[in-house]
């Protein structure tokens, strides 16, 4: 299938409407598992994966890292390094001491990725959480200093608020140093405010790619939870729990109905109406098999109508707020 690819800013990548997230390897998917969901997604005509250093230190015995080392098993088997965009983070806590944005750690943190991924660079590196102790000019220099050795492609913030997105531009622009061209944000149909308030206007006025991270909600947005009793179908359900309300149902029977109208389930309608939303490159997201997988890859083929956007657009409307648990 040939997918139209987007522009990620002016980073001069351009990826598929779906990027696949990278934080179920080594956690809800084993390495076999992840071998063939990255083997099937590359066949689709996708082309970006999203993953992070830290992912998965959260499971009991993982400590990090895992979800890249699996990656760069692939890459090396399947050899398509060519054929992917891959994306990674640093700055989250990776033991003692190994955290955040400064210059030295950085350049230390990019090593060992590039080691895990088996790749000599790095298309799409992101700060992932914001580092109010390292003056963003620190940042903006260890980056300059690996798009320089050829290590990184682009940079791009995950979790940055509008305030600090734009002061790093601003530093970035006064002082020569490279610009973020991407932002991951939390935004779905049900976590909207958080970045319709300021960021979105930030990133369509900067040319800022925007690729939303837990863009089904955990998983509460593919409809598979509809009451406490489905909260143990999987190792998810703890983070849905707070979607269960008058609201989040409200937002769930709106993706029904355009669902049926258009012949499809509400995964891809979800990921669909992201891909409406001015300024958004391409949703993340996630899959543990190769159904969920092709859900997902559905969306990159569902256009919703206006009236379908409209209907989504007033049933998750932050306004109304009834019920919004944040």
């Amino acid at each position: 299938m040939a997918l139209t690819k987007r522009k990620l800013g002016n980073s001069g990548l351009e990826i598929a409407p779906i990027v696949f997230g990278g934080n179920v390897f080594g956690w809800t998917a084993d390495e076999a598992t992840s071998f063939r969901l990255l083997d099937a997604f590359v066949a689709g005509g996708f082309n970006a994966v999203d993953t992070a250093d830290v992912y998965s230190k959260w499971v009991p015995g993982n400590r990090g890292g895992e979800s890249e080392t699996i990656i760069g098993k692939w890459l090396k088997r399947s050899e398509k390094r060519q054929r992917v965009i891959i994306a990674t983070k640093v700055g989250s806590e990776m033991g003692l001491a190994k955290k955040g944005l400064s210059k030295g750690y950085i350049l230390a943190a990019v090593e060992d990725s590039l080691q895990r991924l088996q790749t000599d660079y790095i298309d799409l590196y992101q700060a992932h959480v914001d580092d109010a102790d390292t003056p963003l000019d620190e940042t903006l220099e260890a980056y300059a200093q690996l798009i320089q050795q050829g290590k990184v492609r682009a940079i791009g913030a995950s979790n940055y608020n509008a305030k600090r997105l734009g002061e790093a531009l601003q530093i970035g622009k006064k002082k020569g140093l490279p610009r973020y061209q991407s932002l991951q944000p939390h935004y779905n149909l049900y976590e909207r405010a958080g970045f319709e308030t300021e960021l979105a206007i930030l990133c369509l006025r900067e040319n800022i790619g925007v690729i939303p991270y837990f863009s089904l909600a955990s998983g509460f947005l593919s409809g598979k939870y509809r009451s406490e009793a489905d909260l143990v179908k999987s190792a998810r359900g703890t983070f849905v729990k707070k979607y269960l309300n008058e609201r989040g149902f409200r937002i769930l029977g709106a993706l029904d109905q355009v669902a049926r109208t258009h012949g499809s389930t509400p995964t891809p309608v979800a990921l669909a109406w992201l891909q409406a939303q001015p300024g958004v490159t391409a949703p993340i997201a996630s899959a543990t098999n190769l159904d969920q997988l092709h859900q997902l890859l559905s969306a990159a083929e569902l256009k919703l109508d206006p009236e379908s956007l409209e209907k989504l657009n007033q049933a998750s409307a932050h306004a109304a707020g009834a019920g919004s648990a944040n």
